[in-house]
């Protein structure tokens, strides 16, 4: 029997790569998402030229589900819009993520309302699908969920840890009251899931180590399609040019990045794309020493690459930074960290440092910068690294990890029996999940 897969997302993740994958083999039910530009009134926004819209609109305009039929998408706008408004007025950790929380949840209820009527099985992401994996589980679909990152406990040790390091980088000196229940939401997703698919060892340890090992991984790292691809670069004169794309704040290492930039002042141009999420004063220093673009839409990003001669990202939690295999495949040697989840190989297609550890960056780029041929060598590297990781590669290590979700679910029981008993979970972890975030 051919599957037929449900994906639901919040946004455009990767480009909605794994709605594409699983349409180009036949596979793809439906593809439910909040808002995007090819279903309903923002269909209109593609006609207006870039220059009128603004950023955040023009990132809107992006949200291009490439060859997938529009009558396989449900959207839900007037929830997008919601959403969007709700995460625009958050201010706090807590906010933060009892927006977070209300969006999965009412996401979910959407979801779930259009029904599961003709699939086989289900594919969601962390966080954002508790209702839905509960309902697909009672429908007796096989399930999957993709943690996109690391266990909330293990982000909100670490970023602990570097509150206390730079507590002028915080916004509220507050305890995010909804952490726990947005933890107790990932448990519950693992529980439910037949596989979680992490994109990287990091992930999968620290699921690993939150459930003692109860739940089945498998690490399938990602890919990018070509679009990122660029011409081989010759080594280029001047000072060394250093690209960082994503947010600037604790969890992408921000600091590293700026205490890096002050020891190469002169040597090297920093630039910065994304959003400052942080305070005023913080982000006065950070312009002081770094180029801050603020936030590119997707559709644009390839310039930022063009520009650079090197990538750097010294998160301290990801899942498997989509960036970076966009850097590789547009032949940038990569500074990282292990908790990138990074697919980039040490001393070959760029350096893998330390978290927390400027020295350390600092000392690889100036490798790269004193060695132009070295650069060039590992820019080739990358642009071949890349090729592994393309969309048809990771096409295929989705496929073999979905396939095992399927055997997974065969052998758990009878359909019945299986619904039986999620009928029971669902109930009592959705329950719980409202009391703790009440």
């Amino acid at each position: 029997m051919a599957e037929r897969v449900v994906v639901a997302q919040l946004g455009a993740r990767m480009h909605y790569a794994v709605p594409r994958i699983l349409h180009a083999t036949g596979e793809l039910h439906r593809l439910y998402t909040d808002i995007c530009a090819t279903r309903g009134w923002p269909r209109g926004i593609r006609y207006i030229p870039a220059a009128m819209l603004p950023a955040a609109v023009r990132r809107l305009r992006g949200r291009i589900p490439e060859g997938i039929p529009t009558e396989r998408i449900t959207t839900f706008p007037t929830f997008g819009l919601q959403l969007a408004a709700r995460r625009m007025r958050a201010r706090t950790p807590s906010q933060h993520t009892e927006t977070a929380i209300w969006g999965a949840s009412r996401f979910g209820s959407l979801v779930n309302q259009a029904g599961f009527a003709g699939a086989t099985g289900f594919y969601g992401f962390s966080g954002d699908c508790l209702e839905q994996i509960a309902a697909a589980r009672e429908a007796g679909l096989w399930t999957t969920v993709e943690q996109i990152i690391a266990p909330r406990g293990v982000l909100d040790t670490l970023m602990e840890e570097e509150e206390s390091t730079f507590p002028e980088w915080r916004f509220e000196q507050e305890h995010d009251r909804f952490a726990h229940a947005f933890a107790q939401r990932e448990r519950a997703e693992w529980d439910l899931a037949d596989l979680v698919v992490c994109g990287s060892e990091f992930v999968r340890r620290g699921v690993t180590e939150t459930t003692g090992g109860r739940v089945r991984c498998l690490v399938v790292p990602y890919g990018v399609d070509r679009r990122f691809a660029l011409p081989a670069r010759n080594p280029r004169k001047g000072p060394l040019r250093v690209l960082t794309v994503g947010a600037a704040d604790l969890r992408k290492g921000t600091p590293y990045v700026l205490a890096a930039a002050r020891q190469l002042a002169g040597k090297a141009t920093f630039r910065l794309v994304g959003f400052c999420n942080v305070p005023e004063q913080v982000r006065r220093t950070l312009a002081g020493t770094l180029e801050l673009t603020g936030v590119v839409p997707r559709a644009e990003i390839l310039k930022q690459y063009e520009w650079a001669d090197v990538f750097l990202l010294p998160s301290l939690c990801e899942g498997s930074a989509t960036v970076v295999y966009e850097a590789l495949a547009a032949g940038l040697p990569v500074v990282t960290t292990e908790n990138t989840g990074t697919v980039v190989r040490d001393g070959e297609e760029g350096f893998i440092v330390p978290i927390r550890d400027p020295d350390a960056i600092v000392t690889a780029l100036e490798r790269l910068d004193d060695d132009r041929d070295m650069l060039a060598e590992m820019s080739h590297r990358a642009s071949r690294r890349a090729a592994a990781f393309d969309l048809q590669h990771y096409g295929a290590r989705l496929r073999q990890a979905l396939a095992e979700a399927r055997d997974v679910h065969r052998h758990a029981g009878s359909p019945e029996r299986h619904a039986r008993s999620a009928a029971s979970d669902r109930a009592a972890i959705h329950q719980r999940s409202l009391s703790k975030s009440a």
